[in-house]
């Protein structure tokens, strides 16, 4: 069970430090071409969901690597469902039916948490 759990959340970890990196580096224009949303919200928001998902990427990873209050792990792949539930909900309302990704990250993140549970 550890094992699937490294793998899973392994690559979920990736996908958000690279996705949040992204977000707090680039510039809205930059941003643009493969994040159309970016325009309807104040850049300091996007930079903020960007340093969410690092800090979410690192809580699924650090916390059972050290022993050090693993029920974070827990909480961060249930902080990344509900992260991707509502950029759902920011895609639909926006008219971008789109959304393959972002229920496809939903899925993953909740395997991760029930993975998780074997860390408590």
């Amino acid at each position: 069970m550890h094992l699937a759990y490294w793998f899973v959340a392994g690559l979920l970890a990736l996908f958000y430090v690279y996705g949040g990196g992204v977000k707090l580096v680039r510039s809205r224009d930059r941003l643009r071409p493969m994040m159309a949303w970016v325009d309807s919200m104040p850049m300091a928001a996007v930079r903020g969901i960007g340093l969410i998902e690092v800090l979410g990427a690192l809580g699924l990873l650090l916390p059972p690597l050290t022993g050090i209050a693993p029920w974070l792990a827990l909480t961060a792949a249930l902080g990344f469902v509900v992260l991707q539930f509502a950029a759902t909900g920011v895609h639909l309302r926006m008219g971008d039916r789109q959304i393959a990704l972002n229920l496809g990250l939903i899925a993953i993140a909740a395997v991760t948490a029930w993975l998780a549970v074997g860390w408590l």
